[in-house]
């Protein structure tokens, strides 16, 4: 684990540290008070990475497109 602050991560970083900390748990050799410290962190990570998925879909979403199918630009989706 890293000492980054979750909410600072890309969502490369949160992803690829969530991979090891599932890792680590299937594994099954850490006590269980880190088990449960890695689990939290887990939870964290996988909202982290599903907020950043969220906010992706929503900016492809915004992209508006002219006659002839070109990017014109974005439209905020809270005006959709």
């Amino acid at each position: 684990m890293t000492d980054t602050p979750v909410d600072q991560m890309t969502f490369e970083q949160a992803m690829k540290e969530l991979e090891t900390v599932v890792g680590q748990l299937e594994r099954g050799d850490v006590a269980l008070d880190q088990s449960i410290a890695l689990y939290e962190r887990g939870a964290q990570l996988k909202k982290r990475c599903e907020d950043e998925l969220k906010r992706a879909e929503e900016k492809v979403a915004a992209i508006t497109l002219d006659a002839d199918g070109q990017p014109t630009g974005t439209t905020p989706v809270e005006s959709q």
